[in-house]
């Protein structure tokens, strides 16, 4: 049974054709894309050809139950799952949660309960992939001012995730920066370590493309707090 296109997939697993029907039907009349399986065998087939985005799953079950099936499952998919319970099954709640489960109802299945707890779930997993996506995309890079800058794709990323233009020799100054970290540093010592062949001794410019790096990554140019000016001495990264 499926619901509108493009649609969650849920898969509900459980030996009940009864149970399996009701909560079908009723997840598919609120959006979702369901796929019905008897029994974990069926399950496993399935999840052969189908990423579902959470599976319901009955615990008590003929052949393999659905603790096992669990445990299997958790050897290769990290899919939310929601299991199926006895309202009495204590122990069976607990032992489900500690190999992965995500979350348990009780039967006889109260469906809008169930809808919750769904809901809940992929919420959550939705959170952990936006958190794992942001510390991939952080990974290689360092923070400074309103932005972080990419060490190896020598890119400046802005705070709203997109790229802001930099020439090579403000890149290679920030990675001087970087290298520096809460050291003062002088004229010549930049134009030295920026590597810039171009650059004359005592070239005041370097003030400029300071001053132009500043614009771009602190919240105030005005009043700078991440490339500093130390009076007399030169400029520190804090």
């Amino acid at each position: 049974m499926s619901g509108a296109p493009g649609a969650k997939q849920i898969l509900v697993c459980d030996d009940e054709p009864h149970l399996r029907e009701m909560v079908a039907e009723y997840l598919a009349e609120r959006g979702y894309d369901v796929v019905e399986a008897p029994n974990a065998n069926d399950m496993k087939r399935l999840l052969e050809s189908l990423e579902p985005a959470l599976i319901i799953l009955d615990v008590n079950m003929p052949g393999t139950d659905g603790l096992t099936a669990l445990r299997d499952l958790r050897t290769t998919s990290t899919v939310p799952v929601i299991m199926l319970t006895a309202a009495s099954d204590v122990i069976d709640r607990v032992v489900g949660l500690e190999m992965g489960a995500d979350d348990y109802v009780g039967k006889p299945v109260d469906l809008r309960e169930l809808e919750a707890r769904i809901k809940a779930a992929l919420r959550r997993r939705s959170f952990d992939e936006t958190s794992a996506q942001q510390k991939d995309r952080h990974a290689g890079t360092v923070p400074f001012g309103t932005c972080r800058l990419d060490l190896d794709g020598a890119r400046l990323i802005g705070g709203d995730g997109q790229e802001i233009a930099i020439t090579s020799m403000e890149y290679q100054l920030l990675r001087v920066f970087v290298e520096n970290r809460g050291r003062v540093l002088n004229r010549d010592q930049l134009l030295e370590q920026a590597h810039d062949k171009g650059w004359e001794p005592f070239d005041r410019s370097i003030d400029l493309r300071i001053s132009r790096l500043r614009r771009k990554i602190e919240l105030n140019p005005t009043k700078p707090e991440t490339i500093r000016t130390v009076r007399g001495l030169g400029y520190v990264f804090d």
